[in-house]
This record gives structure tokens, C-alpha cells and sequence, in this order.
């Protein structure tokens, strides 16, 4: 398991903003291919291995899915990955997939092609897949099956809507769930099982675009959030709570609606 900061990293003086994977600037997605190669090169716990083996496999399985920490878990999974991702590139941050536009190209490109422009193999398009985080009989690395028979669709830009409507945390959380569960299903392959899905490449834009869900949210409902009950929760392994998950502007992030680092709600 990789080594987590003892604290999250103070916030910088200027928001870094997260992009959609559709629209990163030939340099930003490059930056950020760099990122992930020079984290999956590494083999020990700072690599890219260690932390994706925190959410499923080796055990001890760490995610809460089903559970009312599923939202701030996530945020804080995020939030150290893209700073060990910055400790090798410094200013990536974690793009977004906006699986509600443009269905007729459904992954974004910049996830499936083979090669980048360079000519050297896409640190995007799949993983390795260490032998303790691997399911049983699973394969050594991440794949991915949409579009098979029976995959269901990705979420509409309705269906976030509707859920962006409800006022009540825990139900807006539940429904938040069970989008990103579909998206999970729809892809498939290794994205598909519990322990083996942070490894693929994609898994993290996919919860970014859930993350930013939930900031969405937060602006439309100011003032709401998690019951009181929940705050002062720990969210193993990090040394967080779930307080600390929600002023992102104290996180130093935000979501921007272009390649520019603007602020933006849509």
C-alpha cells in the first residue's frame, strides 16, 4: 500500500483545475500521459500499483461502496493519487469523463488509442495488473468489453440532472451510486469487478466525472451535505474525514468547463 501523507497537502494559493478528458490541449494530455507512465513505472509504494491496489485488491479491500462514506471516500482517493501524480509531473491533475456527451464515441480517444503521438504505447489505454490485485483466474492486464451484448448504456445527461435535483445528501448520494455503477457495468472488462477496476486507467476519470458530480451538487444546494453524524468519520487509509472532504477550495481543485482554468458549473 503506498505511503499516505500524515495530512492532506495544504492548498496551494491558486486552484489547480480539472479538465474534460474530450478537450485537453495536446500539452495537458501529454503532461498527464507522462504522469501516469513515470507512476507505472514505479514498483514500489509510490507507484501506480500501490494505489490502485487501495481500492479492491490485495486485500484489505479499502472502497466503501453501498455505504454512506461512498462520495467523500472517493474524493479523498482522488485527491492523493493526483498529488502522487504531481510529485511526477508537477500541475497534472485528473481529467473527467463526461460519459453523458457523445455517446457515439463512448470512451474518449485519448484512453483508447494505442500509441500517442510520439509513437510510444498510450499509459492510458491499459494497465498491468499486479499478481495480488488480480481476481482469481483474472488477467495480468486491465481490459475493457463495451458494447458487448447485454452491456447496458452510459448515463443520459437527464438522468445527472435528475439527480443533481434531489436535496437531501443521502439521496442525491445513492442515486450518484447507482449512475456510477452502470458506468462501471457498461464498460466492463476489468472496470466491471470491485478489485481489479482502479487499475485501469480509465477508473479515475470515471470518478472524477462522479467527483464533479458532487461538486455540481454542492453549488446547486449550498449549505447541504452529509448528516452531522457522518462528519468526524474516518476514511481509512487516509487521514481525512469526511469534514475535510467538502470545501474543495481548501483541496486546492476545482472543475473547469474548458481547457482554460476557469471555475464553471456546467
Amino acid at each position: 500500500m503506498p505511503t499516505v501523507p500524515s495530512s492532506p497537502t495544504p492548498a496551494a494559493a491558486r486552484l489547480r483545475h480539472r479538465r474534460n478528458a474530450r478537450t485537453l490541449t495536446p500539452g495537458q494530455l501529454a503532461n498527464f500521459r507522462k504522469a501516469i507512465t513515470a507512476a507505472q513505472g514505479i514498483n514500489d509504494d509510490r507507484g501506480y500499483q500501490a494505489w490502485a491496489g487501495i481500492h479492491g485488491l490485495p486485500l484489505p479491500i479499502f472502497c466503501t461502496h453501498n455505504s454512506p462514506l461512498f462520495l467523500p471516500w472517493h474524493r479523498a482517493y482522488l485527491y492523493f493519487f493526483e498529488k502522487a501524480l504531481q510529485d511526477r509531473v508537477p500541475g497534472v491533475t485528473l481529467p473527467w469523463w463526461n460519459w453523458t456527451m457523445r455517446h457515439d464515441e463512448g470512451i474518449p480517444k485519448a484512453y483508447t488509442v494505442a500509441k500517442d503521438p510520439q509513437g510510444e504505447p498510450n499509459p492510458l489505454r491499459s494497465s498491468p495488473i499486479q499478481p495480488a490485485g488480480r481476481d482469481p483466474g483474472g488477467p495480468a492486464r486491465t481490459n475493457r468489453q463495451p458494447g458487448r451484448d447485454g452491456a447496458p448504456p452510459l448515463p443520459t445527461l437527464a438522468q445527472v440532472k435528475d439527480v443533481l435535483e434531489l436535496t437531501d445528501f443521502m439521496d442525491f448520494q445513492t442515486q450518484a451510486e447507482d449512475l456510477h455503477n452502470g458506468v462501471h457495468v457498461s464498460v466492463g472488462g476489468t472496470m466491471g469487478s470491485v478489485g481489479s477496476s482502479a487499475y485501469d486507467p480509465l477508473f479515475w476519470a470515471h470518478h472524477a466525472m462522479i467527483d464533479r458530480i458532487w461538486r455540481l451538487w454542492q453549488l446547486k444546494h449550498p449549505g447541504s451535505g452529509p448528516p452531522a453524524s457522518l462528519l468526524n468519520r474516518a476514511l481509512a487509509p487516509f487521514p481525512m474525514t469526511v469534514r475535510d472532504t467538502l470545501d474543495m477550495d481548501s483541496l486546492g481543485y476545482d472543475y473547469a468547463v474548458t481547457t482554460a482554468a476557469t471555475a464553471g458549473t456546467a
